[in-house]
């Protein structure tokens, strides 16, 4: 009795673990679409402290930081809060800069671009 309580412990664990194992992946393809659509972006400057890069640059910056940080990163959420929302270095937050000139800060605009089609 004992040790099928262990067997349908660890089976139960098991299909835990597979569940997680296929949300983490579908957060990681939601978080590699947010990327592409950040790359395409053609209008705007990404701010990062005070310095504006292209959003080709930002994409692949933002890429880079996701990679160094990628088993602490669970959702699409983790990543514009953790990520792509500020500076680790100086704690200052990434902007977006429109050619009009107005600015938002990187997580509004992230969480904009994840929900539109």
């Amino acid at each position: 009795m004992r040790r099928l309580s262990a067997f349908i412990l660890l089976l139960c664990a098991g299909t835990l673990l597979l569940a997680g194992g296929n949300q983490t992946a579908g957060e990681e393809a939601k978080i590699e679409a947010l990327l592409a659509k950040v790359a395409r972006e053609t209008d705007v400057q990404f701010v990062r402290n005070g310095k504006d890069y292209d959003a080709t640059t930002a994409a692949k910056f933002l890429r880079g930081k996701w990679d160094r940080q990628r088993t602490e990163i669970k959702t699409t959420q983790d990543f514009i809060d953790r990520v792509a929302s500020k500076s680790s270095t100086s704690g200052q937050p990434y902007l977006i800069r429109f050619k009009n000139g107005r600015t938002v800060e990187c997580r509004k605009f992230l969480t904009q671009l994840l929900t539109a089609p």
